[in-house]
C-alpha cells in the first residue's frame, strides 16, 4: 500500500494542532505515528484505505 504525500502532511498537520492548541504531550503524538506504522502493516490496511478513499470521494464531490 503506497501513501500519497498530500495524507501524511494533512496527517502531520492534524498532529501538530493536537499538540500546540490541544494540549496533546509529545509522546502521544509518537505513539499515534507508531500506531499509524503498525496499523499499516496489519490485514486491515486495504480495508482502512478504502474507507478513507471514500470518505475523501464523499467530500471531495468525485
Amino acid at each position: 500500500m503506497t501513501v500519497t504525500m498530500p495524507l501524511v502532511l494533512l496527517m502531520g498537520a492534524v498532529l501538530f494542532i493536537a499538540w500546540r492548541y490541544l494540549r496533546m504531550r509529545a509522546w502521544h503524538a509518537v505513539i499515534a505515528v507508531l500506531f499509524g506504522f503498525l496499523l499499516a502493516a496489519t490485514t486491515l490496511a486495504p480495508d482502512i484505505w478504502s474507507a478513507i478513499r471514500s470518505a475523501l470521494a464523499w467530500i471531495t464531490g468525485r
